[in-house]
């Protein structure tokens, strides 16, 4: 089970001291935008991977999905 963000900060509005709330709000915010990029390159992955066929159906051509894969800066294989 996981709590969204808004349950997290309601929680720690009642057991956490007001100078630490800004800290969790920023780790929280930090750890959303961390997501965000990883989701991104997922998403830069699979669209890499895809042949001629499959990039026609999703309505790129082979060009736009390698510029948009391009637009990774940090790759792991």
């Amino acid at each position: 089970m996981s709590l969204e963000a808004s349950e997290i900060n309601e929680a720690s509005r009642n057991i956490v001291p007001p100078k630490l709330r800004k800290l969790s709000g920023l780790a929280l915010r930090l750890v959303a935008a961390i997501e965000h990029w990883l989701e991104k390159r997922r998403s830069r992955r699979t669209l890499s991977e895809l042949n001629d066929d499959q990039l026609r159906d999703v309505g790129l051509t082979p060009a736009e999905a390698k510029a948009e894969v391009s637009r990774s800066w940090f790759w792991i294989e």
